[in-house]
């Protein structure tokens, strides 16, 4: 009986590492690490989860094939307009040479909603952490277009144009 619970004993406590950390996920800011998307404010919980893993994966799937991003290029007072594939391959470079991101989502300014579509403006801060010496927030609003094919489908941002002081 002795060799039974010592045998037991020893096969539970032997897949602990006592030198491995346990994962916090307090600063996951919710339960559930992703959305499934079905509402808007799952897109928005797993934009923020994308900049908080630094993850393409995720953030690609937020949007749409079509998706385009809108910002102002204060430098040549242009419009600068670019497809989802250099939004991928930006914001994979910005993942890439930061350390870490804190992304809020403050209040909504406007909404405009049916059942395949929604234009949203949000008010947001983003504090990016190249280095503990380079450090760079941006704050604004972003104008969002939401799209679905049907109300069974995930919501994607098909439309966002960058309305901060960036």
């Amino acid at each position: 009986m002795k060799l039974l619970l010592i045998s037991i004993f020893l096969f539970f406590t032997s897949c602990v590492n006592p030198f491995a950390p346990k994962l916090d996920f307090e600063n996951f800011g919710s339960s559930a690490i992703l959305s499934d998307q079905k509402d808007i404010e799952g897109v928005l919980h797993n934009f923020k989860q994308a900049y908080l893993f630094k993850d393409t994966t995720i953030y690609g799937k937020l949007f749409t094939p079509e998706f385009i991003f809108i910002f102002r290029d204060y430098d040549k007072n242009t419009e600068v307009f670019w497809s989802r594939d250099e939004e991928l391959r930006t914001t994979n470079g910005l993942f890439q040479n930061a350390q870490h991101f804190e992304l809020i989502w403050n209040q909504t300014i406007s909404s405009h909603e049916d059942s395949l579509l929604m234009q949203l403006v949000k008010s947001f801060n983003l504090t990016v952490t190249f280095n503990p010496n380079d450090i760079v927030r941006v704050n604004g609003y972003a104008n969002f277009t939401f799209s679905r094919e049907s109300i069974l489908e995930k919501w994607k941002i098909s439309r966002w144009r960058d309305e901060s002081n960036f």
